[in-house]
């Protein structure tokens, strides 16, 4: 006969056998008795400073580690508190548990009563929650399975009644299942090869829906004679590759730019070829042919008209296409993959290698320099996080990422704050390598709460802020229209961010000229010999650009 555990104690153990990986959060009274179990455990768990915080953490964790991580929050404020961060997970797609309290059913007056289901519903995740003591497994498993069936963020709320409650301990009767995944139907692979092998310039851009297919579409490309290329999101996948074309979208090169306008076919795998991939339909010519390969149908054509969507895993679809692009096509064709294009790719595909003027002053440097300086300065086997602002396409172009575990973007929601909790995740999943955060003044102090956690974690942790003491996307997208005055509102006075840094416990350093980057390279040496457990924050006081190239781009979309 199984013994009888009180509820908080079967959700906590019932999580840990589905397999979480990492527990992030904020603990009051509502969640201290859930989060001990997770811990009892043995899931390691890191305390926040914010429930912003711990919420983008485990959305970080979980798209960089392939495991599932968990928020956990207090009721009511706590979730709220939480929820930027949570629509920003719901947006991406990403497998989140987030763990939260709430008030007994009866308690219609508590302080922290809210209609939590219907908060969460309206950022796009998923309400769950355990109803009762005996559904308090089955519910927790539910909740589970949706978020990695489904590829969903799901809040699960724990009543303080159920939690109390006790029932039978049958966790060990939990069964973990993985999701089948999608064969595509015949007929939609035969259309997709005939495609392939019509085209004389096919291009291949894989999204989020892509990062478990490498192999599989690099092999169709080479034997159809397509480049390839990634969203944001998938930077870093066909690295190595020499027909790789790097970023699609705005943080596009020239040339990048050039060679996917000129293809005949465009494939998405796992991509919805949206408004900042294609750069709102402008990198898709007249008569190209675009197809899109993915596991919802609702993705298939949700942003631009489409010849052909196949619903179908993005690499069982790969090898299927090239089984029968094989029957079509025995060799390998050339086509787009030329020597001369991979020479052109291997010389100006990044723009690290684009030739550009120096806009540095006396007491401001380009953020191009800065940027390519750092990219050389700071070990290759990094994981680069980026906050949102009219900075981020410097650190996301030329900081070069090691494959698809090197890069998390977090920006489906474009909000900026969220970087330096991004950093903060992505250091905890991927710890054999260096985290950089590219962030901007002002998105940098909105979230520096937890520059503490970071220096209480002793993460070797690299901050770079690209400082213009203004929220520099609206000052450059208003200039043009608006007299200075109308600028005070996003423009501040210089803040001294590398002191404040010191402050928290981390080292600081102020750069205005390369030579001021120096103590970076110190602090890389004894990042070398092991030694190193003090993030480091450059506060780089940066030139204007104007605009980045990519802001018209991202504000087309506003």
């Amino acid at each position: 006969m199984s013994m009888e555990v009180r509820v908080a104690d079967l959700v906590g153990r019932t999580l840990a056998r589905l397999g979480v990986g990492h527990v992030f959060g904020v603990v009051g009274s509502g969640n201290f008795d859930v989060t001990n179990a997770l811990i009892h455990e043995g899931i390691p768990y890191t305390a926040a400073r914010h429930e912003g915080g711990a919420a983008t953490m485990a959305d970080a964790y979980s798209r960089m580690s392939g495991k599932v991580g968990v928020a956990t929050t207090h009721q009511g404020c706590g979730l709220s508190n939480a929820i930027t961060g949570i629509g920003e997970a719901a947006k991406s797609r990403t497998p989140l548990i987030v763990l939260t309290a709430d008030t007994q059913g009866a308690a219609v007056r508590s302080n922290f009563k809210i209609d939590q289901d219907a908060l969460v519903r309206s950022v796009g995740a998923v309400p769950e929650r355990i109803h009762s003591a005996e559904t308090a497994i089955a519910d927790t498993v539910r909740a589970f399975r949706t978020a990695v069936n489904e590829r969903r963020t799901v809040v699960l709320s724990l009543p303080l009644d159920v939690q109390g409650a006790t029932a039978a301990d049958l966790v060990h009767t939990v069964e973990v299942r993985e999701a089948a995944r999608i064969r595509p139907d015949s007929a939609s692979v035969e259309k997709l090869a005939a495609l392939i092998s019509k085209a004389r310039r096919p291009v291949f851009v894989a999204g989020r829906g892509g990062r478990g297919a490498r192999e599989n579409i690099l092999a169709l490309a080479r034997h159809a004679g397509a480049l390839v290329a990634t969203s944001a999101v998938a930077s870093g996948l066909f690295n190595g590759d020499t027909h790789n074309l790097g970023i699609s979208g705005g943080f596009s090169s020239p040339l990048t730019a050039e060679l996917i306008t000129d293809a005949d076919l465009i494939v998405g795998w796992g991509c919805t070829l949206n408004m900042w991939t294609m750069r709102h339909g402008r990198l898709i010519s007249p008569g190209t042919t675009v197809v899109q390969v993915d596991v919802e149908d609702a993705s298939l054509g949700a942003n631009r008209p489409i010849a052909l969507g196949v619903l179908g895993d993005s690499a069982l679809t790969a090898d299927d296409a090239l089984d029968a692009l094989r029957r079509i096509q025995p060799a390998p064709a050339e086509k787009y993959r030329t020597e001369q294009t991979a020479l052109d790719i291997k010389q100006r595909a990044r723009w690290r290698d684009v030739e550009t003027p120096d806009l540095s002053t006396a007491a401001s440097i380009d953020p191009r320099v800065l940027s390519r300086e750092l990219d050389s300065i700071l070990p290759a086997n990094r994981i680069v996080a980026v906050d949102s602002g009219n900075f981020m396409g410097y650190p996301s172009q030329y900081l070069a990422v090691p494959d698809e575990f090197g890069f998390c973007f977090t920006q489906a929601f474009q909000a900026i704050g969220l970087g330096l909790y991004t950093a903060i995740g992505a250091a905890i999943a991927q710890p054999g390598r260096l985290p950089v955060l590219g962030a901007g003044d002002g998105g940098f102090l909105m979230g520096i709460s937890e520059l503490e956690t970071a220096v209480r974690l002793k993460l070797p942790l690299v901050c770079v802020v690209y400082n213009d003491a203004a929220y520099g996307a609206e000052v450059h997208h208003f200039a043009e229209n608006h007299g200075p005055g109308d600028l005070a509102s996003v423009s501040f006075p210089e803040t001294d961010v590398a002191a404040i840094a010191r402050g928290y416990g981390a080292d600081g350093v102020t750069v205005r000229t390369l030579e001021d980057l120096q103590p970076v390279r110190d602090w890389v040496s004894v990042l070398h010999e092991g030694k190193q457990e003090r993030p480091l924050v450059i506060d780089a006081k940066i030139a204007s650009d104007g605009g980045a190239w990519w802001l018209a781009e991202a504000f087309q979309g506003h």
